[in-house]
């Protein structure tokens, strides 16, 4: 693939607005989930507090996904974009207000964030399936890198800034950048017009849709094995790196090495989209599921021996090997799943993905507190290998190929 295809889609007018909302809104996120942990220790020290507030986000995301998916395969799915951008601009906004005047508690947070959750559990399934409207089928792979590589470039600076914004101005400025990046991402969606879905068909009805989406989810081998291996990844990753790792950093690595930790995840994610925009990604979900494998390492090194360059090393190799598995993913969603259905499949994918994340996020406090930080990670890590090599027993899996390369094809038009 050559670098003028690989940037093709930057070409295509409503996929470079798209492009530049999700670019201003990811710079502003990366910044905020490290502000936001660091906000909570500041009101307590307890490692469960900040697993209920994030569990906060979680649940209502999770239990409003279902109805997401349905809303983005009925209305436009820029509008549903603009909408959870703009609510998550408010709760977000009265977040960091909260914590800049000094009057946040515990439980205040946690209240916005379910509202934060609900507006994102709406919005997610709508950001998933967009791209295929934007783009041709050509430049799918082209189009999710470059989408990942704005997402990853950013996760490289913001957990840095983030964290450097905690330590100098506290952690209210980076939530307030964060409020200010979401009404922006919403602004710049206006411009985008996608192609008019075909008319006809049965009237709306959520519950009939909801069942076509479970049919087809359950009869599509690869995409159920995938997505109940990672109800188990999932939950063992926000428990272990995302509720026990700023805890354990905070008084081994430090806040801001728990930034460059971050960072050098970001890293890896990184500099393995920019190889993705040349070379085409065959065997999707086998080298996924291998990529996402690496994640293990980081978890048993926190429980282990927590130093800061060996986790820096084994964090860069976790992100590349996530980034692999992202683009494995998508392509194999977007191109397997017909447009109709594909929102629906997205959300019954985050649905079964997400599901388990709360249980992981509110019970590792919990268990460290009985078992003990490090061997409660060291098991993480063991756990976590073997979910990844129980999904590669799916000949589903591990066969899936891509679709056929072919030519350009015509970008979709867009209506008027």
């Amino acid at each position: 693939m050559t670098w003028s295809a690989a940037l093709a889609p930057l070409r295509n007018r409503d996929f470079a607005w798209y492009f530049a909302s999700r670019f201003v809104n990811t710079l502003g996120n990366m910044m905020a989930s490290i502000a936001l942990a660091f906000a909570v220790l500041d009101i307590t020290d307890s490692p469960t507090a900040l697993g209920q507030v994030l569990a906060a986000h979680t649940i209502p995301m999770v239990a409003l996904l279902l109805y997401g998916g349905v809303i983005a395969d009925r209305f436009p799915r820029t509008l549903v974009l603009q909408f959870s951008n703009l609510a998550s601009a408010v709760s977000q906004g009265a977040i960091a207000v909260l914590v800049l005047v000094g009057e946040a508690e515990i439980w205040m947070l946690v209240v916005l964030s379910v509202v934060h959750g609900a507006v994102s559990g709406i919005g997610f399934p709508a950001m998933s399936s967009v791209l295929p409207q934007l783009v041709p089928r050509s430049d799918l792979q082209p189009a999710n890198a470059l989408v990942s590589l704005t997402r990853n470039g950013m996760m490289v600076l913001g957990p840095t800034v983030g964290a450097l914004l905690v330590v100098t101005v506290g952690s209210g400025w980076a939530l307030a950048l964060d409020a200010l990046t979401w009404l922006l991402a919403a602004l710049l969606l206006v411009p985008v017009s996608l192609p008019p879905r075909e008319a006809g068909g049965a009237a709306p009805d959520t519950l009939r849709e909801l069942r076509e989406g479970w049919t087809f989810f359950r009869s599509t081998p690869w995409l159920w094995s995938v997505v109940v291996g990672f109800g188990f990844l999932n939950l063992i990753h926000a428990g272990a790196w995302f509720t026990l790792g700023p805890a354990i950093a905070d008084d081994t690595i430090g806040r801001q090495g728990w930034g460059y930790v971050l960072s050098a995840e970001a890293a890896g994610l990184l500099v393995t989209t920019v190889v993705l925009l040349r070379v085409r990604l065959e065997r999707p979900l086998l080298l996924g599921m291998l990529g996402v494998a690496m994640v293990a390492p980081p978890m048993l090194i926190l429980g282990v021996s927590p130093h800061l360059v060996a986790l820096v090393v084994a964090a860069f190799a976790a992100g590349a090997g996530m980034e692999v598995f992202g683009m494995g993913w998508n392509l194999a969603m977007q191109e397997n799943i017909e447009d109709a259905m594909l929102s629906r499949a997205y959300s019954y994918d985050a649905l079964g993905s997400f599901l388990a994340i709360p249980v992981g996020q509110l019970a590792f406090g919990p268990l460290a507190a009985v078992f003990g930080f490090r061997p409660v990670l060291v098991a993480s890590a063991v756990a976590y290998v073997a979910v990844c090599a129980l999904v590669l027993c799916s000949r589903s899996v591990r066969d899936l190929p891509r679709a056929p390369a072919t030519p350009a094809e015509q970008a979709p038009t867009p209506t008027p």
